[in-house]
């Protein structure tokens, strides 16, 4: 089972991310304060687990955890903005709107951009390690997901409902017959170099 804490005593809040890897549609993060001594041996990376057990895990974090927010950094804000500051941008929006003012950020990954006021650890796969880094991925994953498939709905050939708009043969293949939507991330490569991008009419 994951670690309920990082330091013992204090109160840490999870910090996580989904969709760097997109080429379209907002990156989502969360960050997530757990009762002290939390256990949840179903709980771990979101990427490990499949999309029911995803489902269940974020209702019982949604009534589990002490305080959570979801937010996110548009398309054309990553456009501006690059998307690794575009996630710490993200992180630090969900921190912002947080009920209980955490001592401590468990951030997933090796970089990030101090938050005010708020001391923060950066750990490698830190979302297979702590359970609120963990409670975090799936609360950014699952949101996302939900954007993007509720997005396919007026974009259908891009195949998001599946997937969710990583860089897939299929998603690939629809930009170069389709062009790129309003939702598209132009500052990624969205189809290899020398290739022809239209845009979505």
């Amino acid at each position: 089972m994951l670690k309920s804490y990082f330091k013992k005593g204090i109160v840490e809040a999870g910090c996580d991310e989904a969709g760097r890897g997109c080429l379209a549609g907002p990156v989502f993060a969360a960050a997530v304060i757990l009762p002290p001594k939390y256990k949840n041996k179903m709980l771990d990376d979101s990427k490990k687990l499949n999309e029911k057990k995803r489902l269940i895990l974020r209702d019982e974090v949604l009534k589990d955890a002490v305080a959570w927010h979801i937010a996110s950094v548009s398309h054309s804000e990553i456009d501006e903005i690059n998307i690794l500051n575009a996630s710490f941008l993200a992180m630090h929006r969900a921190v912002d709107q947080l009920t209980l003012k955490p001592e401590l950020l468990l951030i997933d990954g090796n970089r990030f951009k101090k938050y005010p006021e708020i001391e923060h650890q950066c750990i490698v796969q830190g979302d297979g390690k702590y359970l609120s880094i963990a409670a975090a991925s799936i609360l950014a994953k699952t949101e996302r997901d939900a954007f993007m498939e509720n997005l396919s709905l007026d974009y259908p050939a891009y195949g998001w409902a599946v997937n969710k708009g990583y860089p897939t043969k299929q998603h690939r293949e629809a930009i170069r017959c389709f062009g790129a939507t309003p939702f598209h991330r132009m500052s990624f490569a969205l189809l290899p170099q020398g290739e022809q991008l239209s845009l979505f009419e």
